[in-house]
């Protein structure tokens, strides 16, 4: 199979009939099959357990999409021995082998385009335009990565000594655990699996619990593109029953996970451990939280773009991104027109089912749900409530915009992170006196400055500490290889998803030498 230069996927047009359609017949069909059980999938098998949990559609909380099973400890060795034993055959496979099956999956999943949003749109709550965003990262991811592992796997350049022929080459680390979130559940999941597994290693796939179905429904793609049994196994269940015992396992070689930050920082303390024959120290690729933030300066090119630009990256898949911005921080000259265009806009978003395809759907759960009122209710002690504030699961879990005003640094919706439609807008006296506000954080993941003014820019670009800053556009919506993903301090190990030196974190280098005589 060739090997085109990479190009990111285009999104739906679903202003044309015929694709808004599609999407239609697409959620029809998932609906069609909600309520099947699922099996948990190992070295190939399909197994079951007595033990069940159920994933639920966040916008129709009583409606059940799918059964699945409750991994046990004692499942998760099984999953790691068919891991171990399948690498022994898949390190060896060639590079260019492992890459085509990535190229056949990106493959598969164009043509099962609408049928993963619409499981997305159902299972997280999407609207469709942030489904088929996910879906089609995904398979930008398994485009671009199958391209890199041709890259990694060509010699690399030494330096030349007459009595030495030397090599230097990259080799895979072994069984890994691959932990992803709920929030881009196709997308993440499917870029750190897949990065893993066309690098040689082999995997444990533990999705989230909230989304499990599509979880599944990309292993099944993997297995349909070629993955060997035992290379990608699929096993879900509880954090206690399955994903400590997956980090602390012995021959589990490395952890890629991808959540909040009180999670990530548990998994890396349960890895520093060394286990009872245990023999590598464990690497850990951990993608956490953020608490983003928008500066809006004293003289921006376009008021509007930038209005809008703050309202889709607070609000867009209802601030459910660990790249959303949650704080806006605005020159005290613009303070008040900026702020009332904001609050004018977010008033105008519409809250509702996803597959209505409305500006906003539900939160993902019941534990979000209520996270996320307490935090709001926190903000109306803390700040002015400007618009918002009500929330209502009833049916399901859903929560209005809300946008506070006079937010100050101290205030906890202004330092911690809440995962869902809040936005603490906060005044600045000048521009040294907003990248102070916005540096003000444990976090280090986006950030985005509105300004026409070059030495403000630059002065951002030198100490706005973020691992990806946007100048007058948004701070969500990051492509693959072309706004390589991943922050700094609390937001994680600066591993940068979709960037060209991703693949390293799944590699080791091995340097041969041999004396010509």
């Amino acid at each position: 199979m060739p090997f085109t230069p990479f190009q990111n996927q285009a999104y739906t047009d679903f202003g044309k009939p015929e694709n808004a359609q599609a999407m239609r017949d697409a959620i029809a069909k998932v609906r069609a099959e909600a309520g099947k059980e699922y099996p948990l999938i190992i070295n190939g098998e399909r197994i079951t357990t007595n033990e069940k949990f159920q994933s639920i559609n966040p916008s129709k909380k009583d409606e059940v999409l799918g059964v699945f099973q409750k991994g046990t400890p004692e499942l998760v060795d099984k999953a790691v021995e068919a891991a171990a034993r399948a690498f022994e055959s898949w390190k060896r496979t060639r590079p260019e082998t492992r890459a085509v099956v990535l190229q056949r999956a990106a493959e598969i999943m164009k043509r099962r385009r609408h049928e993963l949003s619409a499981t997305m749109v159902l299972e997280a709550g999407k609207n469709w335009a942030e489904a088929d965003a996910d879906t089609a990262e995904a398979i930008d991811f398994l485009e671009f990565y199958a391209r890199e592992m041709l890259r990694y796997s060509q010699p690399q350049p030494l330096t030349a000594i007459p009595s030495e022929f030397n090599e230097y080459f990259y080799i895979p680390l072994g069984v890994g655990a691959i932990i992803p979130p709920w929030n881009f559940p196709l997308a993440i999941l499917c870029g750190m699996s897949s990065a893993a597994v066309v690098t040689g290693n082999t995997i444990v796939l533990k999705p989230s619990s909230d989304t499990p179905l599509i979880a599944y429904k990309y292993v099944e793609i993997m297995e349909e593109a070629g993955v060997p049994p035992g290379v990608i196994n699929f096993l879900t269940g509880p954090g206690s029953k399955v994903g400590d015992p997956l980090v602390l396992h012995p021959k589990t070689r490395f952890i890629a996970f991808t959540g909040s930050m009180e999670v990530g920082l548990r998994i890396n303390e349960l890895a520093a451990k060394k286990s009872e024959g245990q023999i590598w120290i464990k690497r850990v690729i951990a993608e956490m939280g953020g608490k983003d933030t928008i500066i809006i300066d004293e003289d921006i090119y376009s008021f509007d773009e930038a209005v809008s630009g703050v309202v889709t990256s607070a609000f867009g898949y209802q601030g459910q991104k660990c790249s959303a911005c949650s704080r806006l921080i605005i020159h005290q000259k613009l303070y008040e027109d900026f702020a009332e265009a904001v609050i004018e806009k977010t008033k105008a978003l519409k809250v509702g089912p996803a597959e209505e395809n409305p500006n906003m759907g539900p939160v993902i759960g019941s534990g979000a749900f209520s996270s996320i009122s307490e935090y709001i209710e926190i903000g109306k002690r803390e700040g002015k409530l400007a618009t918002g504030g009500t929330y209502d699961d009833s049916v399901g879990f859903f929560i209005q915009p809300t946008v506070f005003l006079d937010v100050p640094e101290t205030a906890r919706i202004y330092q911690e992170e809440i995962f869902g439609p809040v936005l603490a807008v906060s005044k600045a006296n000048d521009f040294d006196d907003a990248l102070r506000m916005a540096n003000n954080s444990i976090y280090g993941l986006t950030g985005s400055v509105y300004s026409r003014n070059r030495w403000h820019l630059e002065r951002a670009r030198e100490d706005f500490h973020v691992g990806n800053l946007y100048f007058n556009r948004k701070c969500t919506g990051a492509l693959v290889d072309v706004h390589p993903f991943g922050g700094f301090n609390m937001s994680g190990t600066d591993s940068k998803a979709g960037g060209r030196d991703y693949l390293l974190l799944f590699l080791q280098g091995k340097s041969v030498s041999e004396r010509l005589l």
